[in-house]
Parts: structure tokens; sequence; C-alpha cells
């Protein structure tokens, strides 16, 4: 029979748990983990890369001086290709991780799959591009922030520049039936509908990913639109354009900030051309614009794409609420953010009640030349 001796075991046990008490969280708290979560692959990477990249370059110059509260920051990059069924298991893989705050999601309905689980884990979330209204509006998901302004405030300025500077009169509204597109398109007839300038002509939901449109492209011209306004992203809309182009239409086309890319121009050539695009507003003469368009430049070797300026606004605003809170308390956290102006890419920054970014707003673009060219 073996002998115990207690009072060894005792001392060897609390030995023990104070190891653990002080060696777990010191080796959890050694890093500050970012998440980044977007579309890293498929057809929308296009607008999910840039914000990786944004946040590499944020967090090298961060480290570069120290980190955050003494720490060095890292970068946990999950890929949701812009889908709200991946989406979920995106967020639960970051969470598992360990991620203080996450720079993402990207798409609208991804973002809305995912805020669910970073609210239950009191993770703060900020997007540089999801545009839904209701994700700050609706009041369920405190814990979400963003750098972009809302699609209420996009569609108005689509429809007030169809009306006011195209003048016409005879619009269809199209979307991809997601959270994103359907919810512009929405309110576009809803401002649509309370203007008596204005006749909303055909209404109707596209088939994403669908390789031909051209039963909707002939409920347009039959309906004799003067203008098309489309909520989605540039994949559909770059169909649309081409088809109704190749049918000699004339009809304008005015989308969103999910048509504002230069993968939009590179997929619909020459048929892009005249196209309007609501888009965040130029900042490119914003010193720290320019700098973090050079820093770009210097390690990529190309030109910045979609809300880079955003999530690198983002990224700032999310690193500069850790700092100032003193930690990665959650609630010190949101009211840095709510408090703490920060100078970003986007001008000096921060956040109202409801989690969007104060001063920042849409301007109109046009495709002019094979590039985006904002409409004075």
């Amino acid at each position: 029979m073996v002998k115990i001796n207690f009072r060894k075991l005792l001392v060897l046990l609390v030995a023990a748990a104070f190891i653990a008490a002080v060696s777990g969280p010191a080796m959890a708290a050694d890093t500050i983990k970012l998440g980044v979560a977007g579309p890293h692959s498929g057809d929308l990477a296009s607008y999910g890369i840039p914000s990786v990249k944004a946040a590499e370059l944020v967090v090298k110059n961060i480290n570069a001086k120290g980190g955050v509260l003494g720490k060095k920051v890292e970068l946990i990059v999950e890929d949701d290709v812009c889908k709200p069924e991946v989406a979920a298991n995106t967020a639960t893989k970051l969470v598992g991780a360990g991620v203080n705050v996450v720079l993402g999601h990207i798409c609208s309905g991804a973002t809305k799959a995912a805020l669910g689980i970073y609210k239950d884990s009191h993770i703060v979330v900020m997007s540089p591009s999801a545009t839904n209204p209701a994700l700050t509006q609706s009041g369920d998901y405190p814990n979400f922030f963003r750098t972009i302004a809302s699609d209420d405030a996009q569609a108005k300025l689509e429809v007030e520049f169809a009306l006011n500077v195209l003048k016409v009169k005879r619009i269809a509204v199209l979307h991809d039936k997601g959270d994103y597109g359907k919810g512009l398109a929405e309110y576009a007839k809803g401002f649509l509908e309370k203007d008596p300038r204005a006749k909303v002509v055909l209404y109707e939901g596209i088939t994403p990913g669908a390789v031909d449109y051209s039963a909707v492209v002939q409920k347009i011209k039959r309906k004799k639109a003067d203008a098309v306004i489309f909520g989605g992203y540039h994949p559909e809309a770059s169909k649309i354009v081409t088809q109704m182009r190749k049918k000699k239409m004339k009809t304008y086309f005015i989308s969103d900030d999910g048509v504002k890319d230069d993968t939009f121009i590179k997929v619909a050539k020459q048929y892009a051309e005249g196209v309007y695009a609501t888009g965040p507003k130029d900042v490119s003469k914003n010193p720290l614009t320019i700098k973090a368009r050079a820093e770009h430049v210097k390690a990529y070797g190309s030109d910045p794409g979609a809300f880079f300026e955003n999530a690198y606004a983002a990224t700032l605003a999310l690193l500069n609420a850790i700092e100032k809170a003193g930690s990665t308390d959650y609630n010190a956290i949101v009211k840095a953010l709510r408090t703490e102006y920060v100078d970003t890419p986007l001008g000096k920054i921060r956040f109202d009640e409801r989690g969007d970014a104060i001063g920042v707003g849409f301007a109109m673009y046009q495709v002019r030349g094979g590039k985006y060219v904002e409409v004075k």
C-alpha cells in the first residue's frame, strides 16, 4: 500500500493552483488579439482583402512603437466568404481563439449572422463596410460599431441625385434579396414614393449568381424606366449593366458601395462607363490617407482596394479604445469608443450611442475613363 503524505500533497496542490492562476492569464494576455473577419476568397474577396491589409499595416506601425498597453498586437484572420451561414462559424472560431476585438465583418448579412455570437462573448466588433441600418438602429447589438454611414443615407443620396441631378421620373428599383441589397432598395423605394416627381415602375428582387438577367432587363425596357437603382454587389450589377448596354439601352444605372469597386469595372469593361455608384466620401487629401496609401503601395506593390480607408480607421479606433480604456474590458472599450476621438484617414472620429461614426458619409461617383470619379 502506498503511504500518502497529505501535508506534501496539500502543498503541491496549492502550488499548482497558484501557478495556474498566475501563468494561465499571463500567457493568455501576452498579446492583444485583433480578429479580422470578411471574404478573403470567392467572388467578393476584393471587398475583404483590403481590410486585412489595412489591419496588417496599422498593427505593424503600432507594434513598432511598443504595441498597445505595452503588449504586441496579434492578428487572427478568418474567412467568411461574405455568407451568413459561414460567418457564424467564423465568429465562433475567433471567439475560441480568444480575440479581444474584431475588425469585420464586411457584408451586412454575414455581419448580422455573427453579431449575436460576439455579443454573448462581450466582444466589440467594428465593420468598415456593413451598411444595413438595423445593425445600429435596432438596438439589438450594443457591441457593434462601424466606420461607414448606413444605407438610409446612401439610398437618400441615390434618390436625390436621380431626381435633382439626372432629372429622371420613371425608376426601376432592383435588389439581390440580401440584407444589404434589399434593405437599401426598400429605403430607395420609400424615398421615391414620398416624392411626387417620381414613379417606381418596377420593384423586383433578382437571384444572386444567375448567369442571365435578360428577363429583368426586358422588364426594365418594357416599363420604359429612365433609371435603375440597384441594391447589391458587383457580380450581379456587372451582368445587368452589360446586358442592358448590349440591348442599346441608355437607361441610367445607379448603385451603391457594393458596386463601387474596381472589380466591377474590370468585369463589365466598356459597359461600366457612365455607371453611377455611391461610396464613402473622398478622403484622398487627408494626410493620414496619403500616408496609409503610400504604405500599401510600398508593402504590397499596388493601390488599396474597397473600404481600405474605412478598415484602416476601424483598426486605429479599436486599438486606440483599448489603449484609452487601459484594458481589454468590454465596457471600458465601448465607453472609450463613444467618448475618445481618434485621428484616422476618415478624419477625427468617435462613435455615437448607436455605434455609427460621427462625421462619416457618402458621395456619388461615376465611371469615367475606366475609373470611378467623384461627381461634384
